[in-house]
């Protein structure tokens, strides 16, 4: 299945703004990249430097003025997906050591929060049976509200007040599936049927020896999306940091998926 992806991003800069972009999908076995072009104007600076478990890359830019930023990529997606839900929980003693750190706390997820509630909730299931009930439970008790959270939301304030964005839907699955001792991290996708049509946040967990995707919104299927980044929470995959004064003019993502 192929996916033709174009991102259009406009900023006003002030003085001259070191700036993170990490907005390529990323070229890994499980997606082909056709082809890509990515044109980001003039800038003092530019370079490459490998993203969170070497997936994708993240780009330093330095530049002042407006920032322009077009990117365009067509990707084919060869993930082999299976039902998550039949998997069993990896032991954690046999946890790969890559997985660890996904099962910790981290600034956005504060997991160990949430043990109380996983148990009394889900305690009568275990594995991919348990980690299916609890994307069940959020999208079914939560409401996908525009412009409901900020960038200091996180997961405790997104359960209680029982709505948010794509990535307070991940944050509360990511921090459920800790909970419960399975590795968990977010992962920013571009996806055909979000919306409204960004950049999209899913959650991702590890479970009989893979990683699987789980979108709690329900607008994302796992083999029709392209990852763009992994890591702990939001933080790890912004599509744009900014270190220093910057304005938002304009910002646009399509996903289309070719032959339908």
């Amino acid at each position: 299945m192929k996916l033709e992806i174009t991102a259009a991003l406009d900023y006003r800069l002030g003085d001259p703004v070191d700036l993170m972009l990490h907005i390529e999908a990323a070229a890994i076995p499980e997606q082909l990249i056709l082809n890509a072009v990515l044109d980001v104007g003039d800038c003092e600076y530019f370079a490459r430097v490998p993203a969170q478990d070497m997936i994708g890359d993240r780009i330093w830019l330095r530049r002042g003025g407006e920032l322009n930023v077009r990117y365009r990529t067509t990707v084919e997606i060869v993930r082999d997906v299976v039902d998550y839900r039949t998997l069993r929980k990896v032991a954690m003693h046999r946890l790969p050591g890559e997985t660890v750190q996904y099962l910790n706390e981290s600034r956005y997820c504060p997991a160990n929060k949430f043990i109380h509630f996983v148990q009394d909730e889900f305690g009568d299931v275990e594995g991919g049976a348990k980690i299916g009930r609890m994307r069940d439970w959020i999208e079914a008790h939560f409401t996908y509200v525009s412009g409901s959270s900020d960038a200091e939301t996180g997961a405790l304030d997104s359960f209680v007040e029982r709505q948010g964005v794509c990535r307070d839907y991940a944050h509360v699955m990511v921090s459920l599936a800790r909970a419960a001792a399975i590795p968990a991290r977010i992962v920013s996708v571009y996806a055909p049927h979000v919306e409204p049509q960004d950049f999209h946040a899913v959650a991702e967990v590890f479970l009989g020896g893979a990683w699987h995707l789980v979108d709690a919104t329900g607008m994302a299927k796992a083999d029709e999306m392209a990852k763009i980044a992994v890591g702990r929470d939001a933080a790890d995959i912004s599509f744009l940091t900014a270190y220093g004064e910057i304005e938002m003019l304009n910002q646009q993502v399509t996903v289309t998926k070719l032959g339908s």
